[in-house]
């Protein structure tokens, strides 16, 4: 096979996208539209959800479908997925995005609040997973990409929650590739690192905080959602049929010190 733009198409394809409303997981879902594929995208909220899911047909021509789910409730995902399967037939692409942080000291975080980040950073990508799978192999095709971050392999003061769910999830990715390379599904962990998002803001409008990440980023900026498109495209193609089990970073050179 020649290497060529064409590796980069999805057409025919349809990709799932948790927290697919905002942020990182619209841009991912707008992105993935463009390339070719039909796109479900989910949000707690079935109004956002269905807002954006039109913006994104509107905008692309492709179709895209917004359903209202709870990703740490499995009865909610196993609806999720269903609904996904009936009204396009398949899922070939599984994008775990929908996160959240809480940043507190080891001493002051409360087991909600814990238990909250671990239940929707890493609970939830394995409940979605879970319930893919049937489909996925099924079709013996598959791409899982789970949002994990740089923080799931260097740590930050008071992310105790956040790196722990993150370092688990690039954990469960590899478990989850050794499990399903049999049936041509491939799991890889995307880790972004500082992105101008609005999980970030509370960082960016903190002058002392704001120069610390600039100060630590290679580059010297925060990451635009945008750049990560490149990356996203690349995971849920063809073009990276022989990556499975991997970590790739996108963090403007943080971790290369």
């Amino acid at each position: 096979m020649s290497l060529s733009l064409d590796l980069f198409k999805l057409d025919g394809r349809v990709a799932l996208i948790t927290g697919g409303t905002r942020g990182l997981g619209y841009v991912m879902a707008q992105a993935l539209a463009e390339a070719g594929a039909d796109v479900i995208v989910t949000s707690r909220d079935k109004e956002k959800a269905e807002t954006a899911a039109h913006a994104i047909a509107k905008s692309t021509g492709r179709r895209a479908l917004g359903l209202a789910a709870d990703v740490t409730q499995a009865e909610q995902i196993e609806a999720m997925v269903a609904a996904s399967v009936q009204a396009f037939g398949r899922i070939d692409i599984l994008i775990n995005n929908a996160g959240i942080n809480v940043r507190k000291p080891i001493e002051d975080f409360d087991e909600a609040s814990w238990d909250l980040v671990q239940n929707t950073n890493l609970k939830a990508p394995y409940l979605c997973a879970r319930a893919v799978a049937k489909t996925m192999k099924s079709q013996r095709y598959g791409r899982v990409i789970n949002m994990s971050s740089m923080l799931g392999s260097i740590a930050l003061p008071e992310r105790g929650a956040y790196c722990s769910s993150k370092g688990g999830l690039i954990q469960l990715t590899k478990v989850l590739a050794l499990e399903w390379a049999p049936y041509n599904i491939t799991v890889n962990a995307l880790c972004p690192g500082p992105i101008a998002t609005e999980l970030n803001t509370v960082v960016m409008n903190n002058p002392e905080a704001n120069r610390f990440f600039i100060d630590n980023i290679a580059l010297g900026r925060w990451g635009k959602p945008e750049e990560i498109i490149g990356a996203i495209i690349y995971m849920a193609s063809e073009a990276s049929s022989f990556m499975t089990g991997a970590s790739m970073v996108v963090d403007g050179g943080w971790t290369a010190r």
